[in-house]
């Protein structure tokens, strides 16, 4: 340790752990106590206590806690030494000089951030600048991704050839085995000299919790490119199993409230971003290490994990819940989402929407449920022997739990899934026995059903079937509209008095949204004149401020508001749409939602994958339908 005990003391001692806090939070003094609402997860009514004679922070939420330099690594993202260094220098403390070797290594680390932060600006230009980007643009293009999008997230592309960043940096008088070091030139062999560690391939960069670029993941851009996609190795700035990508956006994202979603690849974040889900993150091409779940754990507490529904993606689930057991604490967890087989969060953007992505993020599965299936899905139990390796199996995953009080309940949970998948008695459906005769029962065990294995394993995933609804097309639109409905009201205010008895009459399905309908017949029944700012801080007090800032900046109902900027043409709109979720076939298109909601149940009984592609034309038809339908109801 380079600082002793009683120096750190002193500099927490001179730090006044309050002021500190409420640079970032409210605090509100209650005797000699500061309670403000908690920066690390998601809560309505103040949980999160600050204590200067303690010189401590503690959540009584969600378990966060600690001092002032802790506070600092966790809200800004420090280093240890970092936060050492701010604190001091704040409460006037000069700290032991650093030794030669000290300097010298945070030197050449500092020189390593400028090197790698030359070959991204490099990277960039070719991708932007050079028609040897061609190829690389019209790949991220047919990805859909444009030009504005691969600017945000600091795309390049790595020119074909062996020496093109080499030269590059050679001509900025970088030295080449400070290049080697920053991993960005492989070193010379008995066969070949020095030459680029990337070339032709899309370049996503990597930055450290601070936001700066420490690597680089490339993706081939040639059919034999292997691997497709490659990482930066192992550098004094950067380890693979660290680091998440995106992370210190989508931190900042989840401390306001965005939920904290863990996809595979640079491709799916930047599809989550751009859809409007900034708190996406992503594993740098291993599977989800322990030092990535405490990074995870630090800023929600219960990440949610989105995978494909295939078999791949089932084991990968698995693992990660394998991983998180022993570091399980109260309030805890990770919960799971689980895509159609053979989509992914970009693919799955692309072709359905971010509604169904929000709607299955809702119902994310916890990991009490995701373990379960892991140890029954596909699995014969029909035996008293199976049963029995089913229960030591689950004893042995309650077991690898630190914490007694959360294994305990974790036991108790398995114990009831048990409990009623294979003990609870069925009731009898037989033909009730007359009162006074004895019955004439035999056993019949050829007839019976004790034994029988269960129904043999359908063609598609359970996992999908669990996560199916989610995507219902009907669902979907209904639940836009009752966003657009909500939207304008609160754009256009002068609407909740003209209507506010239809909107009395409507009950809305999403929970969130009914509240706050609910909210606004309470503002129309006070009789109070309502203009924007007035509804707002309204609904803002009332705690949904997150879901009013996400209607208003949802990009379907900003184009609405653009595309109905007078007050007349957005009364029209309320109406439709107010139409719309009242008789849902007002658009005349009943007979293909019928069919829609056959394919659909179909699939659900057991369905092919051939069912989905039934259900996935049907799901097109409606939406051109009602997209024709509110053409001809604009002119």
């Amino acid at each position: 340790m380079r600082y002793g005990e009683g120096l750190l003391e002193e500099i927490l001692r001179r730090t006044d752990l309050v002021q500190l806090v409420g640079r970032r939070i409210k605090l509100d003094r209650k005797g000699r106590v500061f309670w403000g609402l908690c920066p690390f997860h998601k809560e309505k009514s103040p949980s999160f206590k600050v204590e200067n004679e303690r010189r401590t922070y503690h959540c009584f939420g969600c378990g966060a806690g600690g001092d002032a330099f802790k506070w600092l690594t966790e809200t800004e993202g420090m280093s240890f030494p970092e936060a050492v260094q701010k604190l001091a220098g704040e409460a006037g403390i000069e700290l032991p000089a650093w030794s030669a070797e000290d300097e010298a290594r945070e030197t050449r680390k500092k020189s390593l951030y400028e090197i790698i932060e030359l070959a991204a600006q490099f990277y960039e230009d070719q991708l932007h600048r050079m028609r040897s980007g061609d190829a690389a643009r019209a790949y991220l293009q047919s990805r859909g991704l444009e030009s504005a999008a691969c600017k945000r997230f600091r795309l390049g592309y790595a020119p074909d050839g062996n020496s093109a960043l080499r030269d590059h940096l050679i001509a900025k008088g970088v030295a080449l085995p400070d290049m080697i070091e920053a991993g960005l030139v492989r070193a010379a062999d008995e066969n070949r000299g020095a030459r680029d560690f990337f070339y032709d391939r899309v370049m996503f960069p990597i930055a450290d919790i601070r936001g700066r670029i420490v690597a680089f993941g490339g993706r081939g851009l040639s059919a034999d490119a292997k691997p497709k996609y490659i990482n930066t190795g192992e550098t004094p700035l950067f380890s693979k199993g660290h680091l998440l990508y995106n992370f210190k956006t989508a931190r900042e994202a989840a401390l306001k409230g965005e939920s904290l979603i863990v996809a595979e690849g640079y491709m799916d974040v930047i599809a989550l971003v751009e859809a409007g889900f900034a708190g996406a993150v992503a594993p740098l091409g291993t599977a989800l290490t322990e030092d990535q779940l405490g990074l995870l754990w630090k800023v929600s507490p219960e990440p949610i994990l989105c995978f494909d529904g295939d078999e791949a993606g089932l084991r990968a689930a698995k693992r990660a819940s394998l991983l998180a057991l022993p570091h399980l604490e109260p309030g805890q967890s990770l919960r799971f989402v689980f895509l159609p087989t053979g989509e992914d969060p970009d693919s799955f953007l692309r072709s359905q929407g971010a509604e169904p992505m929000r709607a299955a993020l809702a119902k994310a599965q916890g990991l009490a449920d995701m373990l379960w299936a892991g140890e029954t899905e596909g699995r014969e139990l029909s035996t008293p022997e199976r049963r029995a390796g089913l229960e030591a199996e689950l004893e042995r995953l309650v077991r690898t739990i630190r914490d007694p009080k959360i294994a305990d309940y974790y036991r108790r949970d398995f114990a009831e899934r048990v409990f009623k998948a294979f003990k609870q008695r069925q009731p009898y459906q037989g033909k009730p026995r007359s009162e006074g005769r004895r019955s004439n029962f035999r056993p019949n065990f050829k007839q019976s059903n004790f034994g029988r294995p269960p129904a043999p394993a359908q063609d598609v995933s359970a996992a999908v079937k669990r996560s199916l609804h989610v995507v219902n097309a009907l669902s979907a639109a209904k639940n836009l509209n009752e966003r657009r409905l909500l939207a304008l009201l609160i754009c256009s205010p002068h609407l909740i008095d003209r209507y506010s008895e239809a909107l009395a009459w409507l009950a809305l399905d999403d929970p969130q949204l009914d509240r706050i309908r609910r909210e606004l017949l309470n503002l129309a029944a006070s009789g109070k004149k309502l203009d924007k700012a007035a509804v707002e801080n309204h609904l803002v007090r009332q705690g949904l401020g997150v879901l009013v800032e996400r209607l208003k900046t949802h990009s379907v109902l900003q184009s609405d508001l653009r595309g109905q900027a007078d007050e007349e043409a957005r009364e029209a709109l309320w109406l439709r749409t107010r139409a719309q979720l009242a008789d849902p076939d007002t658009s005349g298109i009943g007979d293909l939602k019928a069919q829609r909601d056959q394919a659909l149940q179909r699939y659900l009984d057991g369905g092919s994958e051939g069912d989905w592609d039934e259900l996935q034309r049907l799901n097109g038809e409606i939406r051109s339908s009602v997209e024709a339908d509110g053409k001809r109801d604009g002119k």
